[in-house]
């Protein structure tokens, strides 16, 4: 047992008595975990020592696969969490523009959701479950049919006093407590047969693969799942992720572009801009542009190919085709950068050289990421009919 598998069962062994007992007592058979490590992609995995994923990828419950476009977090939740694509469940970015209104809105409440979560299904079978994010605009966005959503932001005093007090949302840390949280819930709330679980991808912004603290990020992650399966041996476990998270070196504000080069839009929203802009400053690689008028769309699509670091332009029809995404709720067109590029709104200039520390994600160059399925009977098969990430929950049983 290696040293941060050991801090595991240390940790373990403070809890409360009636929390450090023997994992394998607890009746396991009928509960589900679905963890959606956030910024996980393939290439954060391979370059990690996790030896409790390897287990299950050398057990043939893993697969690499794709995530959904725009690789930003509310699209892949939602459809992992709903089970849709984003053209059924409604959620096509961080951001959703109001046409109407002619504002920006961020897309965290529920309303926006058009299809039911796993928790409503889970409900109408009787079946009681949680919802853990370091995210609140997770929580606030899926928690329909959840008997609770649990989150370091919006922690409550019963949750304090079972983990502790939650670090920053900006720190891996907070991580470690999301996970402590639902350990505690398992052992404690015996009624509850379904949890899902969402860490944030701060420690992938911060970090590359191959650095030492992304390394320990993971590996302690890979040790409070190994716990999980202690704790919840006959458990049917479903992890994967979002989108890998890339160095960006050039940020565009295609909306500055535009008018500079008196070919003026309405709008050009980043997929990716949410509440937390310390992780990526609402940079991303997809952009929604919203014309003045549609006779524009053929000037403003091939002077904004022109530009350096666009890599590709498509209609909303085009686009809602090749990534099922919802119509309505995307730009009449719809920017792709290349791997170094990211849109978002810029004070002055209408781009910016990023520092080499800068990490973000929204791109096609963000699909990689892995799926993995344990206790699930007859994985390996299971598996060949998994495209997306979004698609391994349908073998939870809700």
């Amino acid at each position: 047992m290696n040293f941060l598998y050991a801090l595991v069962y240390l940790y373990l062994s403070f809890l409360p008595k009636d929390y450090n007992t023997n994992y394998t007592r607890i009746n396991s058979s009928d509960k589900v975990v679905i963890i959606m490590i956030d910024g996980m992609g393939v290439d954060y995995y391979r370059n990690s020592e996790m030896p409790t994923l390897r287990m299950i990828e050398k057990k043939g419950g893993y697969k690499e696969v794709s995530a959904l476009m725009p690789t930003v977090t509310n699209v892949n939740n939602a459809a992992i969490c709903t089970g849709f694509f984003p053209e059924k469940n409604g959620i096509t970015g961080n951001t959703f523009y109001n046409k109407e209104k002619e504002q920006e809105f961020f897309m965290e409440d529920d309303s926006l959701l058009l299809a039911p979560t796993i928790f409503e299904r889970a409900k109408a079978k009787g079946v009681h479950s949680l919802l853990f994010s370091s995210k609140k605009k997770t929580t606030s966005l899926l928690f329909k049919g959840s008997d609770e959503a649990i989150s370091p932001e919006t922690a409550t005093q019963k949750w304090i006093d079972a983990v502790g007090k939650p670090p920053s949302v900006f720190s891996r840390e907070v991580n470690y407590w999301l996970f402590n949280a639902a350990l505690y819930a398992m052992k404690n709330m015996p009624d509850v047969d379904l949890y899902y679980i969402h860490p944030t991808d701060y420690p992938m912004h911060t970090w590359a693969p191959e650095s030492k603290e992304s390394k320990e990020h993971l590996h302690t992650l890979d040790s409070l799942i190994h716990a999980i399966m202690l704790l919840l041996p006959q458990a049917k476990i479903f992890i994967t992720a979002d989108h890998s998270v890339h160095q960006k070196s050039l940020c565009l504000d295609l909306q500055k572009i535009c008018l500079n080069r008196n070919m003026p839009i309405k709008a050009a929203v980043s997929a990716e801009k949410d509440k937390y802009f310390i992780h990526h400053r609402g940079f991303g690689g997809t952009s929604y542009i919203y014309l003045q008028h549609t006779k524009d769309a053929a000037s403003v699509k091939k002077l904004l190919l022109s530009v350096k670091g666009v890599e590709t332009v498509m209609s909303r029809e085009e686009a809602a085709v090749k990534y099922h995404l919802l119509p309505s709720r995307i730009g009449d067109l719809v920017v792709f950068g290349d791997k170094y590029t990211v849109f978002g709104d810029l004070e002055k200039e209408e781009q910016e050289t990023l520092p080499n520390t800068y990490r973000s994600h929204g791109s096609t160059y963000e699909l990689a990421v892995p799926v993995f399925m344990y206790n699930v009977a007859d994985a390996t098969n299971k598996l060949k009919k998994v495209a997306y990430n979004f698609q391994i929950t349908q073998f939870a049983g809700f």
